[in-house]
């Protein structure tokens, strides 16, 4: 079945080629270069380099800034909310879902990360963390220490503008979940949300159509701002009008025309 990770390379061929040094023969230095794009067109990070073009030596930087690499067991937490913020954190592979905690001691779960997006962006203008970030699945991330990658940015001028693109997304992410919690109804929340999840796998090369949830029918409901039953019943009512298939966690959207008129009838 299909599962939500990026193929890799082998971890340790990937890794002993991206920090073998540079010798001063040009052709060396060529083939180092050419594996490390190699092994980068196959790691989630490429979001951070391979689009803005950077030079041989602008990757040696990057490839150095982000050498760390840390496992999430599934259930553990990358962070907390109030835990000092040091780095950003790019999914190798994975699924993170990241919530925050009321007052009453109800969790509400405010987003889900898969492999080739960033986790803790959320630190930044506090210096700590504002939510936790939480393993769906046995996951890794390659941390990058933002210190460094601000110094990097303000060097390259390219990863600067492509960092804030991906902020500039995150946000716009936002706007959406807004959308969904203010004016949508059971049916056009749970449409969107499928939609958007399958159009995000698909990007890395998975189905349009099929997928593994990784998350719970709670956690989505409690994303979606409805109750548990809700989600379920809206589940089988997709999956009696034909627009769904379903068994447990797996999901075959049968017809995406028909999900997609349910969203679209909320638009002005």
């Amino acid at each position: 079945m299909l599962n939500t990770t990026i193929p890799v390379l082998d971890q340790g061929n990937a890794d002993a080629s991206a920090r073998s040094p540079c010798s001063t023969n040009g052709s060396s230095c060529t083939m180092k270069y050419e594996a490390f794009k190699v092994a980068c067109s196959s790691c989630n990070l490429r979001e951070l380099c391979l689009p803005v073009g950077l030079s041989q030596p602008q990757l040696s930087h990057l490839d150095s800034l982000v050498a760390t690499r840390k496992t999430v067991k599934r259930g553990d937490a990358l962070f907390h909310t109030g835990d000092p913020f040091r780095s950003v954190y790019a999914v190798r592979t994975g699924f993170f879902k990241t919530r925050i905690s009321s007052e009453d001691g109800r969790d509400q779960v405010t987003g889900f990360q898969m492999a080739g997006e960033l986790l803790g962006l959320d630190g930044i203008s506090t210096d700590r963390h504002a939510c936790d970030a939480i393993a769906l699945e046995d996951s890794q991330v390659c941390v990058i220490p933002y210190a460094q990658l601000e110094d990097l940015s303000r060097e390259f001028s390219d990863l600067q503008h492509q960092f804030h693109k991906i902020m500039s997304r995150e946000i716009v992410r936002d706007h959406g979940v807004m959308l969904l919690l203010g004016s949508m109804r059971a049916e056009e929340r749970l449409a969107a949300f499928l939609l958007n999840l399958t159009q995000r796998l698909h990007a890395r090369g998975f189905s349009a159509s099929a997928l593994v949830l990784r998350m719970t029918r709670e956690e989505i409901g409690s994303y979606l701002g409805l109750k548990l039953e809700t989600v379920s019943r809206t589940f089988s009512k997709f999956q009696e009008e034909g627009l769904l298939e379903v068994k447990q966690r797996d999901i075959r959207i049968t017809d995406e025309a028909g999900l997609r008129a349910l969203v679209n009838s909320v638009r002005c």
